[in-house]
């Protein structure tokens, strides 16, 4: 069966097998896929994901009141400062925003655990694990972020696996969009949230050749 390097056709025949498996209406034929036709996506390099991980998960530890002295000393040992977008850098070190926005952020966290591998499943029916503060800096100890990389050593995912997965949502949250605007109810057991945070971190995740990566704080949804 081709694959969606090969077919990109294929990787929204996918999506609907996974949309008719969940009961859930296919999208229309003419909605285009969530990357520009004829270009094939790559993954961003594995330390940028890593970084990615990492500052969301100082993200939460924030969200449940862990001093900003300490989560930017973290920060900063880690050397991923670079990678921080400004409002991140506005909640961690003072606090700024709206800690709810910030807690939603879990999903996100969640979808990047699985694209280096950390994670088995992003099935839209269940939610983030409880155990993924495990697989991740274990920020009471402290652990540090190369300690982290050497205990985690699982391949990240391959491109194609995570351009079906970025389909999948995209188109997800497509319903989703598509629901509210005519008031109608999300389809049973799905979570609008979840969808739109899963959907960012795909979409941040994928690149293309010859096109500048976004920052995260520069993904459009």
């Amino acid at each position: 069966m081709p694959t969606v390097t090969s077919d990109p056709r294929t990787l929204r025949m996918r999506t609907v097998d996974g949309f008719v498996a969940l009961g859930i209406p296919s999208p229309p034929p003419q909605l285009p896929l969530p990357f520009p036709e004829g270009r094939l996506p790559r993954l961003r390099p594995r330390g940028h994901v890593e970084a990615r991980a990492a500052i969301l998960n100082i993200v939460q530890a924030r969200v449940f009141d862990m001093p900003e002295e300490l989560a930017m000393r973290w920060l900063l040992d880690a050397h991923v400062l670079d990678h921080l977008a400004p409002d991140e850098w506005g909640f961690i070190a003072c606090g700024r925003g709206d800690r709810g926005r910030y807690a939603d952020q879990l999903e996100a966290l969640y979808t990047v655990a699985w694209l280096l591998g950390l994670v088995d499943h992003l099935d839209p029916g269940v939610p983030c694990s409880e155990e993924l503060p495990e697989l991740l800096p274990d920020l009471r100890r402290p652990e540090s972020f190369g300690s982290w990389r050497d205990r985690q050593l699982t391949p990240t995912r391959d491109p194609g696996v995570v351009a079906e997965m970025l389909d999948f949502y995209y188109c997800l949250d497509w319903v989703c969009d598509q629901s509210r605007r005519a008031g109608q109810p999300l389809p049973r057991g799905v979570d609008d949230s979840l969808v739109w945070h899963r959907r960012w971190a795909l979409e941040w995740a994928v690149v293309f050749d010859n096109e500048r990566p976004v920052h995260w704080d520069e993904v459009r949804l």
